[in-house]
């Protein structure tokens, strides 16, 4: 029961700023919100691994910041959602731009986070 309250605590704040970040970013050319919370999360979680491998930290820091708090806040999902729609709508180049966008950078921030950390 402890791991479910971590892990909803953590999604419910995930995804409450999830909601405010694409609110305030709505209505750009791109998904920037999108992009932005899958960076950040990909950083954050990044540097979460490394700080958790080096012996630091619990499970729980694991399921409310990685499960639940990082699984809310990056929306793996909904940037699908916006590839596949582009495609649908005929901008192929756009939603190339936004798939290597997200790749390129999500997994390039998880690198820095642990590098910073480790």
């Amino acid at each position: 029961m402890r791991d479910l309250l971590f892990v909803g605590c953590g999604g419910f704040i995930g995804a409450v700023a999830r909601y405010g970040v694409s609110r305030a970013l709505a209505g750009a050319a791109l998904p920037f919100g999108t992009l932005l919370v899958n960076v950040m999360g990909s950083l954050a979680i990044g540097a979460l691994w490394a700080w958790i491998e080096a012996g630091n930290g619990h499970e729980s820091h694991r399921q409310f910041v990685a499960v639940g708090l990082l699984g809310a806040l990056t929306t793996f999902s909904t940037f699908s959602l916006e590839v596949v729609l582009l495609m649908r709508d005929g901008s192929m180049g756009t939603a190339a731009l936004v798939v290597a966008l997200n790749v390129v950078l999500a997994v390039g921030a998880a690198r820095l986070g642990m590098a910073l950390v480790g």
